[in-house]
């Protein structure tokens, strides 16, 4: 179980950061919330995975990805939040 966590912890870590790199734009956010697209892109690449090609059926539909559907997912994830978060304002 320790070991499923870090594996999560570190694709997450890749996903996000690659994912990071590939988006235009500045990104506010720490590395834990980096880790965190990564690894909720990682379940969305596994669902639409699921989604295009119905493999790991017995699983369920919210299973985590490889390595390319987490960035693809992380990258999905990345657009959804820097839309969303580009809308708040900030009054003084």
């Amino acid at each position: 179980m320790l070991g499923l966590i870090i594996t999560m912890i570190i694709v997450g870590l890749i996903a996000g950061a690659l994912a990071r790199l590939i988006v235009p734009g500045r990104q506010d956010m720490s590395i834990v919330m980096t880790i965190v697209i990564g690894i909720v892109g990682s379940f969305v690449g596994g669902f639409l995975g699921y989604l295009l090609f119905h493999k790991d059926a017995q699983d369920g539909f919210l299973q985590p990805a490889g390595i390319i559907g987490s960035i693809i997912g992380a990258i999905i994830v990345l657009l959804i939040w820097s839309r969303v978060g580009g809308r708040r304002s900030v009054t003084h």
